[in-house]
């Protein structure tokens, strides 16, 4: 994504926030990992990596002003956030919430949340609800413009024959009364089927989860993707960007930048 967006000449900073993240296929700009390490964390305190994962974002936490000092002087600039994909840290724990908040309140900064589930839940009816519940939750809980997208959508596409349902039925999340269906077949997860059905109720009752197929080697995906966050953060609507009129309200509107296929 970020090769997109200075393709498009837009100016970009990637800032890795995990500290986890050893096996790291960028060059970031700004890294946590200069702040903090977690090994150092996990030998010192005697945390496991969870442990040791929660202390580093509660660290930067009492120690935002070490990011905001670094993106003072980046205006007009695009962030990506690259963060650490433990659950916890998202569904019943505070500091992400407060970090976010105050990049928020620095410098007017408009954030949106790219959540990534990856696509092989959708082969699983339990694993799906799973995964929806953890995107219902991470949008209550995080409060901010939020995209799901389902990631290795190429192979979900090649392998799409052994889906129970049709790929639509999966990003605009339809009765999930079917997927209740699919648990009788499976006995140890047919014991819970009225914790099944309550979620599932949840989930409907809210309507605010969908997702969005991305291929990350596909430039066309990556392009729907950006017009989509465009419009989720407010970017495509500020006129001081001396973007086209007819660029902008079509990037509104949802038409993709280029003539071709998503996928």
């Amino acid at each position: 994504m970020s090769k997109l967006l200075k393709k498009l000449g837009r100016k970009t900073i990637i800032v890795n926030l995990d500290p986890a993240n050893d096996n790291i296929t960028y060059i970031p700009d700004i890294d946590i990992r200069n702040l903090i390490n977690l090994e150092n964390v996990m030998e010192k305190f005697e945390l496991g990596p969870n442990g040791a994962l929660l202390y580093c974002m509660e660290y930067l936490e009492k120690n935002i002003d070490w990011l905001l000092e670094q993106l003072r002087d980046e205006h007009g600039t695009n962030y990506i956030f690259d963060l650490p994909g433990q659950v916890e840290l998202y569904s019943h724990h505070e500091s992400l919430g407060v970090i976010f908040a105050s990049l928020s309140n620095f410098a007017n900064i408009q954030l949106c949340v790219v959540h990534l589930i990856d696509s092989h839940h959708c082969s699983d009816a339990a694993k799906f609800i799973s995964a929806l519940m953890l995107s219902l939750n991470a949008m209550l809980k995080i409060g901010l413009p939020h995209i799901n997208l389902l990631t290795k959508v190429d192979l979900l596409k090649k392998h799409s024959d052994k889906l129970q349902f049709g790929i639509d039925f999966y990003t605009e999340v339809l009765d999930l009364n079917y997927l209740l269906e699919c648990l009788d077949t499976d006995k140890f997860v047919n014991k819970y089927k009225k914790l099944n059905a309550a979620l599932i109720s949840i989930i409907e009752d809210y309507s605010l989860v969908s997702f969005q197929l991305v291929n990350m080697y596909d430039e066309g995906s990556l392009m729907n993707i950006k017009n989509s966050v465009d419009r989720a953060n407010g970017y495509v609507f500020k006129a001081e960007e001396g973007r086209h009129i007819n660029s902008m309200l079509a990037c509104a509107m949802g038409v993709t930048d280029q003539n071709k296929d998503d996928f």
